[in-house]
């Protein structure tokens, strides 16, 4: 009777092989569709219930090996004592063995990139090949360069990771890197002069100089910096009721003193109604929150100055947060006037903001060399700013927006104290606002970066969010230290991924998954046949 049952259990146990194949088949299909929805070729939400069907159909053929397994045993031994089963040992071995080699070579390979030289770039366009530019900075290099990446968990750091590797396979061993977590090592930061996520320190011997974002192009501008020092000096000017540079007092920009010296900035103070002249090694002057109107000779000194091609940085606060009362503010009226920038006598109200609605955000990045570092991660927030108009044409001057609010705001005009703000469609400025605007002047080489509000770049404000980064990206455009030189353009070749119809889909997975599958399956009974004809 026993020997009945087991005779009854191994006739039907081919139902277990049968729901494995089944179970195989589907699991093939569902991975097929993870992998093209990993590849960006059908949008993640498609297939809700793909993890859910993958794992069943794993399931399943499991039980059904294991069914089958149960219900033939004798078969399983002879399948696993056979003489296939020890040729098809013999193959796993050597199988195993040759990926065990290809895991050992790849990973000396990658921890030990210096043993083999520099990797083989074998793109078409010779996209994994620095520019000669960066190949010459690097075999100039006088001593070596330690480069510092200072990423926290919330940026990935695999790209510069790259990038910084690719600097160091070709430095002669002149070149090495490290990651900082600045959020676990805060103190090395500071000491650094670092402010904001994503940023990299190059030091050699006693010199440093700061990358503000992971590019090629960036890391080599810094590197030039390092190999050749020359002096870089901006003035902030004074004598208006400025917050000063000095730590010491309640608002004062210190910090964005000491990360512009970080950079090999020398910083100084500019009296115009003292020394009535602008030095000329000024390469920008910066103009925080004077709580006084400029004089008129100030401002035609500073015209002058633009003129030849010298550059300012203006951030000037709402009137009513100042002493200007109904003053004629010279500074603005030459802004509106050479720039067709208009500083707008209004409070900036923001509901973006829901805690407090007097912080504009810029919730809009224009195009420009200043926010090009400034991602989604890296807002940049205004305590009380005043909204920037933007005139018509201005001759030979270029007007960029570059920092905008959302439509959620407006222009306050009613600067009444103990008013409750209330859109008024009639005399308020309807969002989205320009924060901050630059223009540049094409003939004289003039340029103007002109800020609503001065308080984001405080010591305060300076390391929250972007602030601190849109500020010390708004002096080197001003100073025109992104302009040190231009990488040699590379064409690259353009390859379109075309997605494929519904039918050419389904015959692409036919082919793959059923077809090629089955012809193998095939070869292999029709090997077996003959085998078993010859006896």
């Amino acid at each position: 009777m026993a020997g009945k049952n087991k005779t009854l259990a191994a006739r039907y146990a081919f139902i277990g092989l049968i729901v494995s194949l089944l179970a195989c088949i589907s699991t093939g299909l569902l991975g097929a569709a993870k992998g093209m929805i990993a590849l960006k070729m059908f949008p993640e939400d498609t297939l809700s219930w793909l993890d859910l069907a993958l794992q069943i159909s794993l399931g399943l053929l499991v039980v059904g090996l294991a069914a089958y397994a149960i219900m033939a045993p004798d078969a399983v031994r002879r399948f696993l004592t056979g003489r296939q089963a020890r040729y098809g040992s013999n193959s796993l071995i050597l199988t195993a063995a040759f990926v065990g080699i290809l895991f050992v070579v790849n990973m000396l390979a990658f921890q030990n990139p210096d043993f083999l030289g520099a990797p083989w770039d074998l793109t078409e366009d010779k996209s994994n090949t620095l520019a000669p530019e960066t190949l010459q900075a690097l075999a100039t290099l006088p001593a070596k360069v330690n480069a510092t990446a200072f990423y926290s968990m919330s940026l990935n750091p695999a790209s510069a990771e790259e990038l910084l590797l690719k600097f160091k396979n070709n430095s002669g061993g002149k070149f090495d890197y490290k990651f900082v977590d600045p959020d676990l090592d805060p103190v090395a930061a500071r000491e650094a002069g670092i402010t904001g996520d994503g940023k990299i320190l190059l030091q050699m011997g006693e010199g440093k100089e700061i990358a503000s974002y992971a590019s090629e192009t960036e890391l080599t501008r810094a590197l030039i910096r390092l190999i050749s020092p020359e002096p870089r000096v901006v003035y902030f000017l004074e004598g208006h009721g400025e917050a000063g540079l000095d730590a010491s007092a309640e608002v004062n920009f210190s910090t964005a003193k000491d990360t512009l010296e970080s950079k090999n900035y020398t910083v100084n103070s500019l009296n115009l109604l003292a020394e009535n002249k602008i030095p000329e090694d000024a390469l920008a002057v910066i103009i925080a929150g004077p709580m006084k109107p400029l004089a008129a000779s100030e401002v035609d000194l500073l015209k002058k100055y633009v003129d030849s091609g010298g550059s300012l940085v203006v951030m000037e606060d709402p009137v009513m947060m100042t002493d200007f009362g109904d003053s004629f503010d010279p500074l603005a009226e030459y802004l509106t006037q050479d720039w067709g920038i208009t500083l707008n006598n209004d409070v900036i109200i923001d509901l973006v903001n829901t805690q407090n609605p007097f912080q504009a955000v810029s919730s809009q990045v224009g195009y420009h060399p200043i926010t090009q570092n400034l991602t989604r991660n890296y807002i940049v927030i205004l305590p009380q700013a005043r909204s920037i108009s933007v005139a018509g044409e201005v001759e030979n001057v270029t007007q960029t927006p570059i920092l905008l609010t959302s439509e959620q705001s407006w222009g306050e005009t009613n600067l009444e104290a103990g008013v409750q703000p209330e859109f008024n469609p009639e005399e308020d400025r309807a969002g989205p606002l320009n924060l901050a605007v630059v223009g540049e002047n094409s003939v004289s080489g003039g340029r103007v970066v002109v800020f609503g509000n001065s308080l984001f770049a405080s010591s305060g404000n300076f390391d929250a969010y972007g602030n601190g980064n849109i500020f010390i990206n708004s002096v080197d455009w001003a100073a025109e230290q992104e302009d040190l030189f231009q990488l040699t353009p590379r064409e690259t070749t353009t390859r379109i991924f075309m997605p494929p119809s519904n039918l050419e889909f389904v015959v692409m997975i036919i082919f793959t998954v059923f077809v090629m599958p089955g012809l193998v399956v095939a070869a292999g009974v029709f090997s077996w046949l003959a085998r078993r004809k010859r006896g």
